[in-house]
């Protein structure tokens, strides 16, 4: 059955996992700082790579492991609001973005959908999560769906009751400000077993896996 899954979401100490005011010159919206620790680099599986397989790396490597859509909010394509303006923005990944699948990014300003060589395509969408969903399920024909952030649209599908899995990367670092992940979310541990693992860089990654 598909799952509804969330990966590789960072999260500082006191809760926040974006910025406030997302811009071209800070994507984050003012807490980079989440993200210094770790090179940036899409970890599609560990086979194949002349590395140490780390506990961090073999985390990481689960976010495209039977994927077959994405969800997204406005903020992770781009810094515009309002219309889309005739730019040629095609999000921040350039020509290649690294999903390879179908992505259902919600705005209340659809455009036509832009496809890319290497099987990634984008699909401007006005839908409540719930119409989302079904959409990217339709389109992952059996396979999952992740649920690609940022906060405020993770936190969306949470409140909607719509996840199954969710890893979560704490960082210690404290930002003090920006967008939270467990605003409104009340109760929200009693839907899921938790479990945690630390690691020599410093982070703590939580499994929320919903009860059965």
């Amino acid at each position: 059955m598909s799952r509804t899954r969330v990966h590789n979401l960072m999260v500082s100490s006191d809760g926040f996992a974006a910025g406030g005011h997302v811009t071209l010159e800070q994507p984050i919206g003012g807490a980079e700082a989440i993200f210094r620790w770790f090179d940036g680099r899409v970890i599609h599986g560990v086979h194949g790579i002349d590395e140490p397989v780390t506990v961090d790396r073999a985390m990481f490597s689960m976010w495209g492991q039977g994927i077959g859509a994405e969800i997204m909010g406005r903020r992770k394509y781009g810094p515009q609001q309002g219309e889309s303006p005739d730019d040629g923005w095609q999000g921040w990944w350039g020509d290649a973005p690294p999903f390879l699948t179908p992505v259902f990014i919600l705005t209340h300003h659809p455009r036509p959908s832009i496809e890319f060589e290497n099987g990634t395509s984008f699909h401007f969408v006005d839908a409540s999560p719930e119409e989302a969903l079904r959409l990217a399920q339709d389109a992952a024909g059996g396979a999952d769906v992740r649920i690609g952030g940022g906060p405020s649209t993770v936190r969306q599908f949470l409140q909607a009751d719509l996840v199954d899995f969710l890893h979560l990367v704490i960082v210690p670092i404290v930002l003090g400000s920006g967008v939270r992940i467990w605003d409104d979310l009340p109760g929200l541990q009693e839907r899921f077993d938790v479990e945690s693992v630390s690691t020599s860089s410093g982070v703590t990654h939580q499994l929320w896996n919903r009860k059965r």
